[in-house]
C-alpha cells in the first residue's frame, strides 16, 4: 500500500504529539510532517506535493482566523483541509467548510473522532464533528461576503490572504514572484468582488468572519 503523508500544522507542540498519536493509528505506513506556523506548514505542502492531508489550526502564528484557511486553499487547491481549533461553534465551523476546508475537528475531540474525521476526509467525505446541525448563515451581510469571496480566483486567494497578514504590495509580489504591477491588479480585483474601497476595509470585512476565532484564541 503507498504511504501516506499527514502535515500537522499548529503552533502547540503538545497537541500535535496528540494528533500525531491520533494519526498514527489510522495506518502502519504514513509520514507525519510538522509545522508551527503558516509559513511552514505552506513550505511543507509545497516540498511535498504528494500529502494527503493537512490538518489546519485557526490560531497560530500567520493565521488571522479563517483568512489562513483561504489562503491555503488558494494556493493548495487539491490538498483537503481539516481545520482544527478549540473554537469550535457551529457559525465557525460552517464557514470553514463554505470556505473550502474538507472537515473540522474540535481541539476537544478524542483519539477516535480525530481518527474518523480523518479517514472520512481521505475517503472523500466531509467531517464535522458528530450529532452538529450546521444549518445555514443567519448573517446576510457574513453569507454575501463568503458568497464573494467564492469568486476570487487562486491567486486573488493568496493575495487577500496575504493582505490579511499586514503585507504591502511589493512584499506580496516578491512571496508570489511577479511584478508589483502585476499585485496591485490582483488587489484591485480583490477590491471589486468584495465591495469595498481600500485594503484596510477589505481586512476588517475578512475579519468579520473569523470573528469568534480572532476574540476567543486558542
Amino acid at each position: 500500500m503507498a504511504q501516506m503523508t499527514f502535515i500537522i500544522a499548529d503552533d502547540h507542540p503538545l497537541f500535535r504529539g496528540a494528533m500525531r498519536q491520533a494519526l498514527e493509528g489510522i495506518d502502519a505506513n504514513i509520514e507525519i510532517l510538522e509545522a508551527g506556523d503558516l509559513e511552514s506548514a505552506r513550505k511543507k505542502a509545497g516540498d511535498h506535493p504528494e500529502a494527503d492531508l493537512i490538518l489546519l489550526d485557526l490560531t497560530m502564528p500567520g493565521v488571522s482566523g479563517l483568512s489562513g484557511l483561504i489562503a491555503f486553499r488558494a494556493e493548495f487547491s487539491s490538498l483537503p483541509v481539516v481545520v482544527v481549533s478549540a473554537t469550535d461553534d457551529v457559525s465557525t465551523m460552517r464557514r470553514a467548510l463554505e470556505l473550502g476546508a474538507s472537515g473540522f475537528i474540535s481541539k476537544s475531540a478524542s483519539i477516535d473522532e480525530i481518527r474518523e474525521g480523518a479517514r472520512t476526509v481521505l475517503g472523500g467525505g466531509i467531517w464535522t464533528p458528530p450529532d452538529v446541525d450546521l444549518g445555514s448563515e443567519h448573517d446576510q451581510e457574513i453569507a454575501s461576503l463568503i458568497a464573494r469571496i467564492q469568486t476570487l480566483t487562486p491567486q486573488q486567494g493568496r493575495v487577500l490572504g496575504m493582505l490579511a497578514e499586514g503585507l504591502l504590495n511589493k512584499q506580496i509580489a516578491y512571496e508570489l514572484g511577479v511584478s508589483e504591477a502585476t499585485i496591485k491588479a490582483h488587489v484591485s480585483a480583490v477590491l471589486q468582488k468584495l465591495g469595498v474601497d481600500s485594503r484596510t476595509q477589505a481586512v476588517i470585512q475578512l475579519s468579520k468572519i473569523g470573528a469568534e476565532v480572532l476574540s476567543q484564541g486558542d
